[in-house]
């Protein structure tokens, strides 16, 4: 099972999303980090990803490579997070056979409705109950 944990900018939530995937999933999960940037891309590897790489088209490239995608729900709007995530990518993130588990961060001019404005560190706890979830059911 290979998952990428796609973020740009800063990278802060990929650092915190690949945190909690290690304390939580066992370790032949293989964690890639994408990032649109190498900033985004360090900090994540440093968290503990297996690997990473940054930029359009690392992250086109690898989409269609993994079993998992995770990351806001602005990485499949393009333009979005100020301009980092080009339509390239944005549809390559869309176009993948990969699961995608998306958090639903109230930014980038998009609100879900329904979702009552949970903390970052809820939604991510939402987010690790999912993906073992989801795990268990391709074990099956």
């Amino acid at each position: 099972m290979r998952i990428a944990v796609i973020d740009g900018q800063g990278g802060g939530l990929g650092k915190a999303i690949i945190e909690r995937l290690r304390k939580e999933l066992p370790d032949q999960i293989g964690i890639i980090a994408l990032g649109t940037n190498a900033m985004a891309t360090s900090l994540m590897i440093k968290a503990g990803a297996n690997e990473g790489a940054s930029g359009e088209n690392a992250i086109s490239y690898t989409c269609s490579k993994v079993d998992v995608i995770i990351g806001a729900i602005g990485i499949i709007v393009a333009n979005s997070m100020l301009g980092e995530f080009t339509p390239r990518m944005t549809q390559a993130i869309a176009d993948s056979p990969a699961k995608k588990f998306l958090i639903p961060l109230n930014r980038c001019n998009i609100e879900v409705i329904g979702t009552n404005g949970e903390t970052l560190p809820r939604l991510i706890d939402s987010l690790i109950v999912s993906i073992k979830y989801h795990l268990k059911d391709k074990d099956s």
